[in-house]
């Protein structure tokens, strides 16, 4: 075997790896309050507000991790505030990670594991909005780096606080 095609396989074997093992709705609650109270969405535009949270953690199974994107959509009309509807969902994906130092796990387990989701969730949103009777909820793309980051700020300034 060529020294060559030796550096290959051992720098194949270093490289950091990353397998989805599956994703799924973990938990999904969509309430149609407009239709219920019988209010009409089509004649007002409505104010949605959006709020996403990230969780992560190990799984028993070596090099197995959980990530969910947890996200809330409340829709509501921008002159009265009666509200539309409500869509909250969490969002799971079990990935297997290998090769990846300690110091960078976390953020890759909050940046790049929700990148690789989020196509999928929102999907999964614009299909539920749809089918409950409003026009499809196209997201625009989350940066997950810019949440990780401020996120890291927000602990930190918390912690200076304290000391």
């Amino acid at each position: 075997m060529s020294d060559k095609i030796k550096e290959q396989n051992v720098s194949a074997l270093e490289q950091p790896q990353l397998r989805v093992l599956n994703q799924f709705i973990k938990d999904l609650s969509f309430e149609n309050i407009a239709s219920q109270k019988g209010l009409s969405a089509e004649s007002t535009k409505p104010d949605i507000n959006i709020n996403v949270n990230l969780e992560a953690k190990k799984r028993a199974a070596d090099d197995q991790y959980d990530v969910v994107i947890k996200i809330n959509i409340l829709s509501k009309a921008k002159e009265t505030g009666d509200i539309f509807f409500n869509l909250e969902m969490d969002y799971a994906g079990i990935f297997e990670i290998k090769k990846i130092p300690d110091e960078q796990l976390h953020p890759f387990l909050l940046i790049e594991c929700p990148r690789i989701m989020f196509p999928y969730l929102r999907r999964i949103i614009a299909d539920i909005t749809r089918d409950g009777g409003y026009p499809s909820l196209n997201l625009d793309q989350i940066d997950f780096l810019a949440m990780y980051q401020s996120e890291i700020e927000k602990r930190s300034a918390k912690s200076s606080e304290i000391n």
